[in-house]
């Protein structure tokens, strides 16, 4: 197996996962099998319990894991099916090794950061990468490692540790250590700054790893000046920096690393230059110029609870991107906070109340997405109300498609007092109830997700024709 690893350096939030899927892109134009993992240092079992304000999204994947969103990003750009095991967290590995230790696995060895945590991780990495995730039999050519945070995190040390002693134990032409750093510009000088890149290269090779090649983010394409003075106090050469500054969208980061030869260096390090094949990315240009050609747009009504960070509905928004650009539309949407519909606001925050509303009244469609706890059910249910009474098109997902039978319910059957059990456990009509498979005292890994058939009792309803092929 040939290992890609992306870090990161300076500040968060740099883009290593569209970093990662886009070099998986490159990758796999170039005719090479590809398969992702994402390791995330933070304690939690997985991003299931975790606030879309602290992490952005909690994506869900077809075996129901609930994971970061960057392996979202992953399926969207590999076209492949990720399982919960391709998703890292310190909390799993502790967990497994604290499992091994209570059932004596260690033969009353006193276990160790290193060699026992370091050892796990090495052995999750190994064994999940060679799981095939495209369709096809057999292990991939190349994994994908994205590393979570920044170098210097405390909480990462044990991972990087791991990952030095990986690309000792798989060798040098089997390991590519691809490291994203950002390069500012101060506004009062101008000049673009190597110094963050430099203290943090130099706090990654003190921690035993070396970076091939390096990837700078800038808002401005990097000058060849730029690029001589990290080749040289980086230790990396000048043709093995790369450059990923703003762009349009997204989809012309792999067009970015190929017309910067980064596969050719990446097969390089890996020894696969007689395997691969010169990139084939002509669909994906063509996709990346049709968005950019676009005129007509159409206006979309986000109302949703974590409004203040657009990541908490990344999927959401990246499924609308794909159905407007399908339909030759660019999206157009505007994000409203439900609370801020609801009457109690027309009196706290008018100002916000009468923004929220002229904005919902003058969308194309209204999208209610998904959610946890009541705050702003109600100015959901408003939403819902006005798209129906007006015949605004209107989609809820998850807690949006609650709301539309809550509102319907009451609106239309004169059921008043219908509700949600997740919201009022006695209501008298109980229109949307928890699954019996659910736990209603623990969270994580208690609710029924993933891809899975559902058998429809009653061949004659509306849902049931809907879903006839």
């Amino acid at each position: 197996m040939k290992y890609v690893l992306i870090s990161g350096g300076v500040v968060s939030g740099l883009g290593k996962g569209v970093t990662a899927s886009s070099i998986g892109v490159v990758l796999k134009a170039c005719g090479l099998r590809v398969t992702s993992i994402k390791i995330d240092p933070y304690l939690n079992i997985d991003a299931g319990t975790m606030s879309p304000f602290e992490h952005g999204e909690v994506f869900v994947l077809d075996d129901g894991g609930e994971v970061d969103l960057d392996l979202g990003n992953y399926e969207r750009f590999l076209d492949v099916t990720l399982t919960k095991d391709n998703n890292i967290t310190t909390g799993k590995i502790y967990q497994s090794v604290l499992e091994k230790e209570r059932k004596g696995d260690y033969l009353g060895k006193t276990v160790q950061v290193v060699p026992h945590i370091t050892d796990a991780i090495k052995d999750w990495i190994e064994t999940v990468a060679v799981i095939p995730v495209d369709g096809k039999e057999g292990p991939a050519d190349v994994c994908v490692i994205e590393l979570g945070g920044t170098v210097g995190d405390i909480e990462s040390m044990p991972f990087i540790e791991a990952l030095r002693q990986l690309s000792f134990q798989v060798g040098p032409d089997n390991f590519c250590l691809i490291h994203v750093s950002l390069i500012p510009v101060l506004g009062v000088v101008g000049e673009q700054k190597t110094k963050p890149t430099q203290h943090s290269v130099r706090e990654l090779r003190a921690l035993g790893l070396t970076p091939h090649l390096l990837t700078s983010r800038s808002a401005e394409p990097l000058l060849e000046s730029t690029k001589e003075k990290l080749s040289k106090f980086c230790h990396v050469p000048v043709e093995n920096i790369l450059n990923i500054h703003d762009v349009p969208n997204i989809w012309h980061i792999p067009l970015l690393l190929r017309n910067q030869n980064a596969h050719h260096s990446i097969l390089q390090q890996l020894n696969l230059l007689s395997q691969a094949t010169p990139p084939d990315l002509q669909q994906w240009t063509e996709m990346a110029e049709t968005y950019d050609n676009l005129t007509e747009s159409v206006r979309i009504a986000m109302v949703g609870k974590y409004v203040g960070l657009t990541d908490s509905y990344l999927s959401v928004v990246k499924a609308l991107l794909h159905a407007c650009v399908a339909r030759s539309f660019k999206p157009s949407i505007d994000w409203i906070a439900a609370s801020d519909l609801e009457d109690d606001s027309e009196k706290s925050t008018p100002e916000a109340h009468a923004a929220a509303w002229k904005t919902l009244k003058s969308a194309d469609c209204v999208l209610v997405p998904g959610g946890f706890g009541d705050r702003g059910v109600r100015g959901m249910m408003l939403a819902a109300k006005y798209a129906r009474e007006n015949s605004v098109p209107y989609l809820g997902i998850c807690l949006g498609m609650q709301i539309s039978v809550i509102e319907f319910a009451r609106s239309v059957l004169g059921w008043e007092r219908a509700n949600s059990v997740e919201f009022d456990a006695q209501t008298p009509n109980p229109v949307v109830i928890f699954m019996p498979e659910g736990s209603r005292t623990h969270m994580g890994s208690t609710m029924r997700l993933g891809s899975r058939r559902t058998l429809l009792q009653t061949s004659d309803c509306i849902t049931s024709k809907l879903y006839v092929m």
